[in-house]
Order: C-alpha cells, then structure tokens, then sequence
C-alpha cells in the first residue's frame, strides 16, 4: 500500500498591501502533491469576525432586510443585516448592537450559529449567523430609529417570508444585486423566480 499524500499546508503569508480595513496577502502552500503553489487573499485587519442577522418582526412575520450601497459593485445590495463583531464581544451582543444600529430595531437573540467561512476562494472572513426576533408590540420598536455610521448608506426593507421571491424578483429586474446568502435563505424556504 502506497503512503497517502500529506494534506495541504500554507508554508508562508506575505502582505501584499494593506489599507485602514483589508490587507492582500500572497499565501504559498504546499499542495497534496507536494508541489508548492500560491494564492492571493484578502484578509481583514484585526479580524474578529462578522455576524449575520436573519431577523423576524413578531407577530407579522416579516424578515427584516437591508438595501445598502457596496462600493467594491458599485451598486445597491438587497442583504441581510450583518456588521463586525468587536474585540470582547460576543457573536450574539455584535447581532443585537448591529441590528439596532442599521435598523433601528430592538430585538433578541433565539440562536447562534457556528462560524461559517464568507467566501473561502478569496478571504478569511468568519461570519456566524444569528436568529432574532423582533417585537413589534415594543414601544422602541413602532418606529425604529436607525444609526448606521457615517460611511453605510442603508435603507430598511421589510417582507413577508411569502412575498420573498417577488421581492428578490423585482429588485435584480431593478439592478439591485442580491446577497448570495439572501438566495440560499430564498431556496432553502423553497422559493424560485
């Protein structure tokens, strides 16, 4: 019997660049037929993690979503909320902070996921996702007051989960990309435009 193969390893991380946020890094790994490669990466600075809110208004049942700006597609994303997760905090403190904070919503964590990799061909990032509610019978909650920072452009969007792929439907007809992660949320509820 032939000796398997080692697994791949990275050997070395060489910078790139690095701005205030992201950094580019070339990987050189040593693939499983021992030959070494290289990979270009971006990673975030003092990455903690990111969090991704799948957030429901109880008792009408509407996802709470976000129309935000992204510059790297120059253009308006239809997302969930999700923000950075800060040194010290928790994943699910980041998601009660971060939904407040683009949507102006008051709501509580029901679970938290495992940390589960953004876009592995081309980063590092983690992201955890989280459930919330949100209720709508709360006082701060009948007209949420969002504080995005200076630099997000974020509008709210709310949806009945039924009316979910109409929405998607209308918003790439109307040049709004949609998050990868919203579509899997679409399919997985069994929808299809």
């Amino acid at each position: 019997m032939a000796p398997s193969a080692p697994p791949p390893r990275r050997l070395t991380t060489t910078t790139l660049a690095a701005g205030r946020f992201l950094r580019l890094d070339l990987l050189e790994y040593r693939g499983r037929d021992g030959q070494p490669r290289r990979w270009e990466a971006a990673a975030r600075q003092r990455d903690v993690g990111a969090v991704l809110m799948i957030a429901v208004l109880k008792p009408s049942d509407r996802l709470v979503l976000i129309r935000q700006y992204r510059p790297p597609l120059d253009g308006m994303v239809l997302e969930f909320p999700a923000g950075l997760i800060d040194a010290g905090e928790t994943a699910a403190a980041a998601a009660v902070r971060e939904l407040r904070e683009e949507t102006g919503y008051h709501g509580r964590v029901t679970w938290v996921g495992p940390s589960s990799c953004s876009s592995p061909g081309m980063t590092s990032e983690s992201v955890i996702l989280a459930r919330l509610e949100i209720d709508e019978g709360r006082l701060e909650n009948r007209q949420p007051a969002p504080a995005p920072e200076d630099s997000e452009e974020i509008a709210v969007c709310l949806v009945e989960r039924g009316r979910l792929d109409a929405l998607l439907r209308a918003e790439q007809q109307a040049g709004t990309h949609l998050d990868s992660r919203l579509v899997a949320y679409a399919m997985g509820l069994g929808l299809s435009w």
